[in-house]
Parts: C-alpha cells; structure tokens; sequence
C-alpha cells in the first residue's frame, strides 16, 4: 500500500509503498478516506518538540474510513462501517493507570513506548491497523463529508476536559486560549454541551469578534491587557455571573502569567481543567497559590486527551444538529502531496481552519 513515511526527523516525509498491515486479534484494519495534519506537525517531524516516536513511522493521528477487516472479538462492527480512528491507545492490562500512546505521534513513558512499537503506524496510508475499541463507529456518512468529520479529532480534545469537569447546563465556562484552534473548538464544544455563557479572552481582536458573529450573545470577549491582575478582573466583569470551570488549553509557547490570570476567576468551589502545553518545552511551572485553592475548595483537573467513551457522545451531539461540522473550512491534499499538506496546516494555523490527506 502507498503511504507517507517519517524515516529521520528533519527530512521530508518518503511517499512509497509499503507493507500493509496484517491483522491480528483484538484489531482492526481501516481503509483510510480522510486524515487531518496537526498544524504543529512539522515541529514535530522535525524533532523540534522532541516528542518520543520510534522511526521509520507511517504518522498521522487520527482519520475517517471504512472498516475493511475484523478480528474475532469484533461484536458490534461490520465490514463497511464508517469509524473514527481514535488515536488515543491504551494499554488493556493497568485499568487504573493505562498506560498510553498517541499511534502516529508520541508516547508517554517505557509503557507507552512498548504500545507504541506495535501500533505505531498512523493515517497518512490507506490502510491502517488500530485496536479494536479504537474504531469508533460514527454512522453512514458520504465520501465527500469525511474530510469535514476530521474536526473530530480538534473536538474530542477539549470535551475530554470538559468530561473530567463535570461541566453542567447552564455553567459558565472561561476558556483560556480561545482564539487557538482547540480554544476556538473549546468554544463550539461548551455551548453545544449547554453553558450559558463562554468567556472567550485573547489578544486576536479580530477572533474574538469573529467568535461572537459565530456563536452570537453568549460568546463574551475579552481583549488582554499583559497585566496579570487586571487582566483577571476584566474576565471576571465579563462573566454574567460567578466563572463555574475553566479551561487551560494554551500553546507551550504561553506564559505562566497568562495561564494564572485565567485561572484565579474561577468561583469558590469551581472547576479548572489544564489541558494546554505551558512549561511543556522548558521554561518557569505554573504557581497558583495554595491558600486560594484549599479555602476556596477549589478542584484542580488534569486532563490529557479523553475516555474511550467520548467519541460516541461527540457523535451524538453532531447528529443532534449541537454541533455543526460545517463550521470547520478542510483543504484537501492527496497522499502524493502530503509535504505540501504538513507546511499548509503549519500556515494555516486559524481557527476553524483543517488541513486534511485524502489518501
């Protein structure tokens, strides 16, 4: 089969044929239609964010297809369904503490790494293996709109925070990063849970009104300042009421000070959910003030990624007319052109905005 391979960080991707995958029990093989290219995906195939990932490796993190092949122990799928591929793998044998790995990215410690040298191969082919319970089944689709379900993967990432939150109807939510793409996805996901208000602030002027003309009145912007303490109060005036969570999903290439400034609006008893990349590539650890969070009762969650059973809530939302995947605006590349398709998801970065390979 054709797939794009990463043989050496800091070299182009080798389009070429290679083996297809061979199934086994307990997996999967997916004919891949559609696979969206992170737009930091060149800093990764660089080795720029010196992310664990044993080479050559076929990357890519996620995709749409269809189910070409199934093991044994497959219940509920058919040949010919339409899944996600969800990239989050975790190990079967630590309930507890599974160890994880992102197939086609990174992993997370010597467990991790053992998953990720049998599922290691990710969605830039036109076949890929994953594990059984990592097909997410998502309905009949057409061709044509599975570029556009591709936002799922940009989707379930801030859900997952929201999930660990608890997040209520009828909430306000602040989320810190709302003009980045998963910021601007935060916005999408918490309105369609039911928040009564989205505390969007930033320093894009131009995004933080183009999330109001989206989402209308329940959407309140909030330009930054750089001040820390003032910037806390303006996000706290803009709020209807007491900030019930909020939610971190700021680029490692932010400040501690942002972060913080975000995180003290929250309520007594209020929820925050840190998802974001702070101190990720070096620099100063987010302090928060111990007597504020233990008098306040405040709850503090981290969160990577989300549970195996988000994607089928995620659907159900989408299929509910909650969530509108037309929103998101792909540009499509076929497989002979995915280099061209990692430096346009690096250019692209906007919101709202998919890069997408068509293998």
């Amino acid at each position: 089969m054709k797939a794009a391979v990463l043989k050496r960080f800091g070299v182009p991707l080798d389009i070429e044929q290679v083996e297809a995958p061979v199934l086994g029990t307990g997996e999967v093989i997916v004919d891949i239609v559609a696979a969206g290219v992170l737009s930091y995906a060149n800093e990764v195939f660089s080795g720029e964010r010196q992310y664990l990932l044993e080479l050559p490796v076929v990357p890519g993190t996620g995709g749409i297809g269809r189910v070409r092949a199934l093991g044994p122990d497959a219940t509920h799928l058919a040949i010919g369904d339409w899944v996600f591929c969800d990239p989050t793998v975790r190990s079967r044998d630590a309930d507890l503490a599974p160890d994880i790995t992102l197939q086609g990215l990174s992993a997370r410690g010597p467990g991790g790494l053992k998953l990720q040298q049998h599922f290691r191969h990710g969605s830039f082919a036109e076949r890929m293996r994953l594990p059984t319970e990592n097909a997410k089944p998502i309905g009949r689709i057409d061709a044509q709109e599975a570029a556009h379900w591709c936002a799922l993967g940009t989707l379930l990432v801030p859900y997952g925070g929201f999930l660990a939150a608890n997040l209520q109807a009828g909430e306000t939510v602040l989320i810190s990063g709302a003009t980045g793409r998963f910021g601007s996805a935060a916005v999408a996901v918490a309105l369609a849970m039911g928040a009564a208000a989205v505390v969007a602030p930033g320093r894009n002027e131009t995004m933080l009104a183009e999330l109001q003309r989206r989402f209308g009145p329940r959407v309140r912007p909030v330009r930054l300042s750089g001040d820390e303490n003032e910037d806390t109060e303006r996000m706290m005036r803009a709020a209807p009421g007491p900030i019930d969570c909020v939610l971190d999903i700021m680029p490692p290439s932010v400040t501690t000070t942002v972060v913080r400034s975000a995180v003290m609006t929250v309520r007594p008893y209020g929820r925050v959910v840190l998802m974001g990349g702070v101190g990720m590539l070096g620099g100063a650890a987010l302090e928060l003030p111990y007597p504020w969070i233990m008098r306040n009762c405040v709850t503090i969650h981290g969160v990577w990624m989300y549970p195996p059973s988000a994607t089928v809530r995620m659907v159900a939302l989408i299929r509910a007319g909650l969530l509108d995947l037309a929103q998101f605006e792909p540009t499509c590349f076929d497989l002979d052109h995915a280099n061209e398709a990692v430096a346009h998801a690096a250019a692209h970065r906007e919101p709202f905005k998919m890069t997408v390979i068509r293998p």
